[in-house]
């Protein structure tokens, strides 16, 4: 059976060994996912820092924008690093590519923290930052679906939505460290220290992260699953082509999939890269942005989980309904708290938004990766998740300060982001992935 068989569907994967390996497998996955989060939360948390670090300073709004101009050429890029290192997965493996993404990744994150400012090396300062940006987005292309991916191929079927929820509630712990590293060097340090070169202490930080991530991946098995889709492959002595395969046959489901995920797209990268700016610019101090920011990922890995084992029970409509619905409700008000002049109100509101984003998380990962077969996975999976995720997701910063600075509120993102939820209602109740309802009678029937 070749890759070019559009009939061929996933079947429910076996174990790949015993508990102790199973585990292993998840904690490889997940540190992956913690490492991609912590360096790209970190630019995001830092924007004002970096603005002002790496470009000039002649006028705020536009050193703002162009640092989120790097959030956006970083995701840019990010399809068009998946449509080679997507299909590499498929074709050498899905361990061979995660231990390369995890590797190019923390190279762009620690260059960002050696980089010589704007008033040392004037214009090659932003360009280089940019660079940097461009290694992290082709590191990170990949890493979330690929470690996905693994998980779910090393396990049987009966419960991939709770380790979905399991593998999102770990894009909580990077962004959690991130701003924890940053908090505690603001607080620890003085400002004028902080500023000058205190700041690239977080960056740093990714070399041991990353260093720990690469051993463990490194002993960790293949998935059987790809080792019989590569053994077919070999036997059949027909050229593979999952990129082209996955286009061709699989575009509708990949479509559901951008679609399906297109409200938590724009809500993971408020969380990531906004909330911080839009709290300062609202009056709060920096300190209390971020230890708002702390919660809001300290308490993101519980409705993720949550989520996932709801998706595993009851089906994946239910949590995605849910979940949209009340973002369609709140997140206007959202804005208006964090406008206010109260700091528990702001955090509340924050925290509130972070539980309805994760707890969606569970079943969209299930969407991304398992609506396709093995044979086109990596590659199918990673095209839908980095398109979505750079139309929607990587735009957001970018959408929110140019209407800020239009109406001279946040309120207005707002409205943009429950416009992008209801689409997404919308194709839970009508258009929902084929595959992504069957996962829990296919894993009740492999059980």
């Amino acid at each position: 059976m070749t890759v070019d068989d559009p009939q061929r569907t996933a079947r429910a994967p076996q174990s790949g060994g015993g508990e102790r390996a199973r585990k292993k497998v998840l904690v490889s996955a997940m540190l992956g996912n913690v490492v991609e989060y912590y360096d790209f939360s970190l630019y995001g948390t830092l924007a004002v820092i970096i603005s002002r670090q790496f470009f000039p300073e002649s006028n705020a709004t536009v050193g703002l924008l162009s640092t989120y101009a790097g959030v956006v050429l970083a995701y840019a890029l990010r399809p068009l690093a998946g449509m080679v290192l997507g299909p590499l997965g498929d074709l050498k493996g899905r361990r061979f590519v995660l231990v390369l993404t995890l590797a190019v990744m923390s190279i762009g994150t620690a260059g960002i923290g050696l980089m010589p400012t704007y008033a040392a090396i004037g214009i090659f300062a932003p360009i280089l930052i940019l660079f940097c940006r461009v290694l992290q987005a082709i590191g990170a292309s990949v890493e979330y679906t690929t470690a996905a991916n693994f998980i779910f191929e090393h396990d049987r079927g009966n419960r991939r939505n709770f380790l979905a929820g399991l593998s999102v509630a770990s894009t909580s712990v990077g962004p959690l460290l991130s701003t924890l590293a940053c908090y505690l060097v603001i607080s620890l340090m003085p400002e004028q220290a902080f500023n000058t070169w205190g700041w690239r202490i977080p960056f740093l930080l990714a070399i041991p992260m990353a260093l720990v991530g690469i051993y463990i991946r490194r002993h960790v098995e293949e998935t059987p699953e790809f080792k019989e889709v590569a053994e077919a492959a070999k036997r059949s002595k027909v050229k593979q082509t999952p990129f082209r395969t996955a286009v061709r046959y699989h575009w509708r489901e990949m479509l559901k999939a951008i679609g399906l995920g297109a409200g938590q797209r724009v809500g993971s990268f408020v969380i990531q890269a906004y909330f911080v700016t839009a709290m300062v610019d609202a009056g709060f101090a920096a300190s209390n942005a971020l230890l708002a920011s702390l919660l809001t990922y300290a308490i993101g890995p519980i409705p993720a989980i949550w989520g996932g084992k709801i998706a595993d029970r009851y089906g994946a409509k239910l949590p995605l309904v849910v979940g949209y619905g009340l973002f369609v409700v709140l997140t206007v008000p959202t804005f208006v708290a964090i406008g206010s002049d109260s700091l528990v109100l702001a955090i509340v509101a924050v925290v509130a938004f972070t539980f309805i984003n994760n707890f969606v998380g569970a079943p969209l990962t299930t969407a991304y990766v398992m609506s396709f077969p093995p044979e086109v996975r990596s590659s199918a999976s990673a095209l839908n998740y980095n398109i979505g995720t750079t139309l929607l997701g990587s735009t957001a910063g970018m959408v929110a300060v140019w209407l800020f600075d239009l109406t001279g509120t946040n309120t207005a993102f707002g409205w943009y982001m429950t416009a992008i939820c209801a689409v997404s209602v919308l194709v839970s109740l009508f258009a929902m992935p084929a595959a992504v309802d069957e996962q829990r009678r296919t894993g009740e029937q492999g059980a």
